[in-house]
Order: structure tokens, then C-alpha cells, then sequence
């Protein structure tokens, strides 16, 4: 059974939520229900992960409404993450999941992991990215055909926010104030959403 690091850098950095793409449901916050994977298993283990890149907000989520996170791994810069240690089987139902497609169906990771990149379609969350690997297994992850210089940025909702950051605080690398700033320094969420204003949305989130 092939092992990958599925890498989330937007929502599904928090465990909550991606259990809705494995086990199906829908999120707190969420306007949409998913099915789930064919292996409803959570991963057997998550880590905190850096990656050469940069991580935007652009587009329109009906889930979230607002902006969603996608990653430029061509830009200057640095991107958070969170990796979580599934099968292949599992990342290809979420990868479908993402792209609006109904889960089952394998994917051929061969030529991602041979060229780096592989663009399944024109959609969103429709282009693989093979950033390296982390204890020898491969990272993967999906983001968009463009460049983050090449679409108009747009704000993040107050519930993606807190998801997102909620996430990366579990991931347990970086510390509340840490993930504030990065978050508020995104491009899309730069001018709209300060570190401080942030930091009150992850203390929520945590209940504080």
C-alpha cells in the first residue's frame, strides 16, 4: 500500500475538518457536506512542514465565502503547512473531492512524482505539485495552473481564517502570535485582516 504526505496548507490543516473528506460530513462553518474517502481512517500521523512558496488567497468559496488558499510553489517566500500521512488511495479521494468530482477513483501519481508538477485539468484544484519528500515518502499536494501574480487576490472570511489557523496551531510548530502575523501577511488577506484581528479569531476558535 503506497504511502504519501498529503500537504494542506489551507482548511484542511485542522484534523475536524479533514475528517469530513475522509469520513464525509459537513464542517461547523461550512456550506457544503462531502462524501468522504473510500478509507474513512484518519492519518497515521500529521507533521508541521515548511515549503519553498507562497500561499494566497484568491477566488470565491461558496463554502467559505471568500477568498480560498491555493500555493504557488514558483513565488518567493515561505508556506506553512501541515502533511498528514495517508494512502494514495485516500489523497486521490480527497484531491477529488477538492476538484468537485465524486471520490473512487485512483490517480496516476507517476507523473508527478517523475516531473515535479502534473495538471490534471483547468480547475482550481486540478494541478499536483511534488514539492520533495519527508521521511522518504513523497509530499503532494493541489493547487492551482496559475501563478499567484497572475489573478486578483481576495479577502478571506473570518470562518476560513480560524479554520486554517486553528490548523496550523495544531500542527504545533508555530506558536498563536506566529500564526497571526504569517496569516495576515498572505497576500489576499494583507490589507484586510491585521495580526491582531487574527489572533482574536484563533483565540475564538480555540474558545478562549
Amino acid at each position: 500500500m503506497q504511502r504519501v504526505w498529503y500537504v494542506a496548507y489551507g482548511s484542511n490543516t485542522a484534523a475536524g475538518r479533514l475528517r469530513c473528506y475522509l469520513a464525509g460530513g459537513r464542517p461547523p462553518g461550512g456550506a457544503r457536506t462531502y462524501p468522504g474517502a473510500r478509507d474513512r481512517s484518519m492519518p497515521l500521523r500529521s507533521a508541521a512542514v515548511e515549503l519553498p512558496g507562497l500561499v494566497y488567497f484568491a477566488t470565491e468559496s461558496p463554502v467559505w465565502q471568500g477568498g480560498r488558499a491555493f500555493y504557488d510553489p514558483d513565488a518567493d517566500g515561505t508556506a506553512w503547512a501541515r502533511a498528514h500521512l495517508l494512502t494514495a488511495e485516500q489523497f486521490a479521494d480527497i484531491a477529488a473531492q477538492e476538484m468537485y468530482r465524486a471520490p473512487g477513483r485512483d490517480l496516476d501519481l507517476g507523473p508527478v512524482l517523475a516531473e515535479g508538477r502534473a495538471r490534471l485539468g483547468p480547475g482550481r484544484y486540478e494541478t499536483l505539485v511534488h514539492p520533495g519528500d519527508l521521511e522518504g515518502v513523497p509530499l503532494l499536494t493541489f493547487t492551482a495552473p496559475w501563478r499567484a501574480a497572475d489573478v486578483p487576490w481576495t479577502a478571506p472570511s473570518a470562518a476560513y481564517v480560524r479554520v486554517l489557523g486553528g490548523g496550523l496551531l495544531e500542527a504545533g510548530r508555530w506558536g498563536a502570535d506566529e500564526v497571526a502575523g504569517y496569516l495576515a501577511s498572505r497576500p489576499g488577506a494583507a490589507g484586510r485582516w491585521t495580526a491582531a484581528e487574527v489572533g482574536r479569531l484563533l483565540a475564538e476558535g480555540a474558545g478562549g
